[in-house]
């Protein structure tokens, strides 16, 4: 038995692409990523799942506007999902939605919380002010997603070193490959083994 894993994206779908690689690779086996949700119809990420085989669903807030939570909703449902993964995901979900599946979403911050997050931070955004602030160390966050923004509590965080001449694109790059990379498939194996068990 495993876990459905439905990964919600909006953009290149790199933490997505790590996902996968890690479910190749073996290290997530608890759960299988059989749907994967964009918001952005351009959306990068859709075309990795296509390549590998992962369905695909396009819920555009644009064109939905109050509807969209629903819809979302609807498509999780048909497809059974036990887990949820905001990898990249550009949407703030409502109380409403996140109470629906407490304990069932998850997401990466590329910060270690409580630093650096919250509403407004995400992107580059986050590493432009670690380096302003000056802070020697920073790294990433998987957390559980609650109505509060980076709120939720945290599942695993990994730090990383801030070097001299870091600038904020270089220090995204490091962060993602030393420890959103990382951290996310190890996380969500865990957090799928949990459902799994508790289920039986």
């Amino acid at each position: 038995m495993k876990a459905n894993i439905s990964v919600l994206v909006s953009g290149g779908g790199t933490n997505l692409q790590a996902l996968i690689d890690a479910q190749k690779s073996g290290i997530i086996t608890s759960g299988e990523i059989n749907l994967v949700i964009s918001n952005n119809p351009n959306a990068y990420a859709l075309e990795r799942a296509k390549t590998n085989g992962i369905k695909t669903a396009v819920c555009n807030k644009k064109e939905l506007g109050n509807a969209f939570e629903d819809e979302l909703i609807k498509i999780l449902d048909e497809n059974k999902t036990d887990i949820i993964v905001l990898a990249g995901f550009m949407c703030i979900l409502s109380e409403q939605f996140t109470t629906k599946y407490a304990n069932r979403i998850i997401n990466v911050h590329p910060s270690l919380i409580p630093s650096f997050c919250g509403k407004g931070f995400y992107g580059l955004r986050v590493h432009e002010e670690a380096l302003k602030y000056g802070v020697k160390v920073t790294g990433a966050t998987v957390h559980f997603v609650n109505e509060i923004p980076d709120g939720g509590k945290i599942i695993m965080q990994k730090a990383v070193e801030i070097k001299d001449g870091d600038t904020p694109e270089i220090l995204q790059k490091r962060v993602m490959k030393e420890a959103e990379w990382k951290i996310l498939p190890l996380s969500l194996e865990k957090v799928c083994k949990e459902i799994i068990n508790a289920g039986e």
